[in-house]
């Protein structure tokens, strides 16, 4: 997994598959981040993700728990239309903006 810190802002950049396997790491290493880098911001960036189950699901509404008790937000980038469907009907797209690339 790759993560980019800038200031106040965590950005996550999600593998081609967000499951159980690889779930637990991703969960970690942010809150970790979150933690030691007084983060208030974080990026999910799904530009390489084309599967996502209930675990992936998981880790989003984790890391919104504790940056909404921060006074922080969260936001989606790049995600292609099957990630935007999953995002819609588990309920996420009402917790934070997806965000689209301006072509």
């Amino acid at each position: 997994m790759k993560y980019q810190v800038q200031e106040n802002c965590l950005t996550v950049f999600l593998p081609n598959e967000l499951d159980h396997h690889n779930a637990e790491e991703i969960r970690k290493e942010s809150d970790h981040l979150i933690e030691h880098n007084h983060i208030r911001y974080v990026i999910f960036d799904f530009k390489e993700t084309n599967f996502m189950d209930s675990s992936g699901i998981g880790v989003i509404m984790g890391r919104y728990k504790r940056i909404y008790l921060l006074g922080g937000e969260m936001c989606a980038v790049h995600a292609n239309e099957r990630m935007r469907k999953i995002l819609t009907m588990s309920g996420v797209t009402k917790i934070m903006q997806i965000y689209e690339e301006e072509e």
